[in-house]
C-alpha cells in the first residue's frame, strides 16, 4: 500500500475542536482521521478507516481462530424480536425506534442476541449441529442521552458481537472460556494496558459477566482492584462484605431526641456531640435513608424506594441503576414528597417507611444487631440507638453504597483502591434467557429436545481506536502501535523537487518489500507543518528526506522513543524495513 498525501483526503488541523474534552476526540479530528456530522456521529475519513479495519483485522483474525464465523446481519429490525425477550421496553430511550411507511415499528440494533437466536433455531436442530460460534462487525446504535468524548460515547459506534449456541452449560463454559482467552490475545496485539473485572449482565441478562476495560484516567467505568489479591471488579459488580448478626438482647432502648436544625448529617453529628450523650458520634454511626423512585419498563406509576445505608456513604448511582436494571429510577422532587407528607425531608426514618408500605432496602453493614441514630418521622428529631432487627426489619439489601480506596476486598485479602477505565470489550454468560424467549431446542444423543445455551460477547471495534490513543499520545500527537497504524513508515519529502523525488523513490522501494507506506510529497507545504503533521499522524516509523540529501544521508526517526539517526542513503531502505519489522 502506498498512500501519497498529494491526492489524500486529508485535511490535519492546528487547534483542537472546541467541544473535545479527551486527547483521542482532539486527536482523531485534528489529525484528518475522523469528523463530525451529529452529535455522537462520526464519519471515518480514509486514514480513519484504515486504522479501524486494522483494528478489525486482529479481531477476525483471534475469532476465527476459536472457530468463529462471521456473517452480516441487518441493523434495521423489526419490533416482534425485541418484544419476545422484553428488551424493547428495557432498554427504554436508549433505542432508537421508527416506523416504516405502513406504520410497523422497527428499531436501530443496539445488539443482536434475538436476531442471531432466531437465525439459529431456523437452522439448526440436532445436538450434532452444535457447539456453534458465529459473529459479526458492523454498526450499532444507541441513543446517548449525552454523546460525549468523540468516538468514545457514541450514538453510532463500529463494534464486533459474537454469540456461541451450545447445547450444556459444560459446553457454553468452554465457549466463554475460548472467547476470553481470544480477548486476552486481542488486546495483547494491540498494544493495550487493560484490565478483566467482574461486572453485571445488565440488560443483556445471563450470569457469568467480565469487562476489559482499558486503564485510563479519561475512563467513565470506574473499577477496583485489591491490594492483596488478583481481584477485580467494576464498582457495580463490587459486593460488601457484610458484618455477622449481633445479639439484640441487653441493648439500650431506642430513645427519641430533639435535634433542631439538623436536616443534615454533619449539623446533626456536631449536635449529639455537643448533647454530651456519654459516647461520640461519627456520621459512620447514623443511619441515612435515601429516597428515590423507580418504574418498570412499560409501567406508567412510579413506586417508592427507600435505601438505607451509613451516613458516612453516598448514595452511587450507577450502582444502583445497575441493582434495579431494567427500571428506571430517578429522585424524588418537591411534588412526591407534597404526595407523601409521611416523608419528614431530613428527618426519615425506618418506621414511616415501613408502616407505609414503601419498600425499604439497606446497605450489609445495616446488619441485625447494629445500633443507628436516624429519622424519627418528624421534623427536629431523631432516634438513637436503633437496632436493626429488634427495632425495625428492613425488606432486603441491597449493595449501592460507593466503594472507597481502603475498604476491604470482597475475597478477604486486601483492600480496595480505584481506578478508571474504559469498556472495549464484555463477555457473558447469557445461558438460556434467549433461547427460552423463542423456545431454541435440539434434538438431543437420546432423542428429547435440550434447550440450548448461549454466550454473548462484544468489542467496541471504534472505542478501541480511541482507547488506544488515550493511552498511546504525547504533546505532539499520536503514537500508534504498528499493529494498527494507518502505515508502517511516513516518508517525507520536506520541500523541494529533488527531496519529493528521492522521498517517492524511498517509498516505493519501501511498499515493494510489503510495508504500507504513506508519503508527504505535498509541494509548496513548508518543512515546519510537514514534521508538524508526520508527528500529529502518529505513524510509528519516519524517514526525513532533507537538508542531508547533498550530503547522501537522510533521517531515520521513531514516533514512540522520539529517536533519531542520520542514515546513509543507499541504507535507508533496508534500515527503515528492519526498523519496521522489528
Amino acid at each position: 500500500m502506498l498512500l501519497r498525501m498529494s491526492n489524500l483526503f486529508l485535511r490535519t488541523l492546528r487547534e483542537d475542536p472546541a467541544d473535545a474534552e479527551v486527547p483521542s476526540h482532539k486527536l482523531l479530528v485534528r489529525g484528518g482521521y475522523v469528523r463530525r456530522a451529529a452529535p455522537g456521529v462520526y464519519s471515518w475519513l480514509p486514514l480513519g478507516k484504515i486504522v479501524l479495519e486494522n483494528v478489525a483485522r486482529v479481531v477476525r483474525e483471534e475469532m476465527n481462530a476459536i472457530g468463529g464465523q462471521e456473517l452480516l446481519l441487518p441493523a434495521l429490525l423489526p419490533r416482534e424480536y425485541y418484544e419476545a425477550t422484553g428488551r424493547w421496553e428495557e432498554y427504554g430511550d436508549t433505542l432508537f425506534r421508527l416506523q416504516d411507511r405502513k406504520g410497523a415499528d422497527y428499531l436501530l440494533g443496539p445488539t443482536h442476541e434475538e436476531v442471531f437466536t432466531l437465525l439459529v433455531k431456523g437452522e439448526y436442530s440436532s445436538y450434532k449441529d452444535f457447539p456453534v460460534i458465529l459473529y459479526q462487525i458492523q454498526e450499532k446504535f444507541r441513543d446517548e442521552a449525552r454523546p460525549r468524548a468523540g468516538v468514545l460515547r457514541g450514538r453510532e459506534f463500529h463494534m464486533k458481537d459474537s454469540y456461541s449456541f451450545d447445547i450444556d452449560d459444560a459446553g457454553l463454559q468452554e465457549s466463554y472460556d475460548k472467547h476470553r482467552a481470544a480477548y486476552i490475545r486481542i488486546f495483547d496485539r494491540l498494544g493495550l494496558e487493560y484490565v478483566v473485572v467482574k461486572a453485571t449482565s445488565g440488560a443483556m441478562g445471563g450470569s457469568a459477566s467480565e469487562e476489559f476495560l482499558a486503564v485510563a484516567p479519561t475512563g467513565e467505568d470506574t473499577f477496583v482492584r485489591s491490594t492483596g489479591s488478583d481481584y477485580a471488579a467494576n464498582v457495580e459488580a463490587v459486593t460488601t462484605p457484610a458484618p455477622a448478626a449481633l445479639p439484640v438482647e441487653g441493648l439500650p432502648e431506642a430513645r427519641v431526641h430533639h435535634t433542631p436544625d439538623t436536616a443534615t448529617i454533619r449539623t446533626l453529628v456536631d449536635l449529639l456531640n455537643d448533647l454530651d450523650l456519654g459516647r461520640d458520634f461519627s456520621e459512620a454511626d447514623t443511619l441515612k435513608n435515601v429516597l428515590v423512585k423507580t418504574r418498570v419498563p412499560g409501567a406508567r406509576e412510579w413506586e417508592l424506594l427507600a435505601v438505607g445505608l451509613p451516613g458516612d456513604r453516598e448514595v452511587d448511582f450507577k450502582r444502583l441503576e445497575a441493582a434495579l436494571e431494567p427500571a428506571e429510577v430517578a429522585l424524588l422532587d418537591e411534588a412526591d414528597f407534597a404526595a407523601n407528607p409521611f416523608l419528614a425531608k431530613g428527618y426519615i426514618g425506618p418506621r414511616a417507611l415501613l408502616d407505609n408500605k414503601v419498600r425499604y432496602l439497606v446497605d450489609p453493614r445495616v446488619a441485625t444487631g447494629t445500633a443507628w441514630v436516624t429519622g424519627a418521622d418528624r421534623p427536629d428529631h431523631h432516634v438513637i440507638d436503633l437496632v436493626a432487627g429488634r427495632d425495625f426489619t428492613p425488606d432486603g439489601t441491597i449493595d449501592v453504597a460507593e466503594v472507597r480506596d481502603g475498604d476491604p476486598s470482597p475475597d478477604g485479602q486486601g483492600t480496595l483502591y480505584t481506578a478508571r477505565g474504559i469498556e472495549i470489550g464484555h463477555i457473558f454468560q447469557l445461558g438460556r434467557k434467549y433461547a427460552d424467549a423463542f423456545q431454541v431446542d435440539a434434538l438431543g444423543p437420546d432423542g428429547k429436545p435440550k434447550r440450548v445455551t448461549m454466550g454473548s460477547y462484544g468489542i467496541g471495534v471504534s472505542r478501541v481506536v480511541a482507547s488506544v490513543i488515550e493511552q498511546s499520545h504525547d504533546d505532539k500527537g499520536i503514537v500508534w502501535p504498528r499493529e494498527i497504524a494507518p502505515a508502517d513508515v511516513h516518508v517525507v519529502g520536506t520541500g523541494k523537487g529533488d527531496q519529493i523525488a528521492e522521498a517517492l523513490r524511498i517509498a516505493g522501494e519501501l511498499e515493494a518489500r510489503g510495508l504500507r507506506v504513506l508519503v508527504d510529497d505535498r509541494k509548496g507545504v513548508s518543512p515546519g507543518v510537514k514534521f508538524t503533521d508526520a508527528e500529529l499522524l502518529g505513524v510509528p516509523t519516519a524517514v526525513i528526506v532533507g537538508r542531508g540529501l547533498a550530503d547522501g544521508v537522510v533521517e531515520l526517526r521513531d514516533r514512540a522513543t522520539g529517536g533519531r539517526e542520520e542514515v546513509a542513503l543507499d541504507a535507508v531502505v533496508e534500515r527503515a524495513e528492519a526498523a519496521c519489522r522489528a
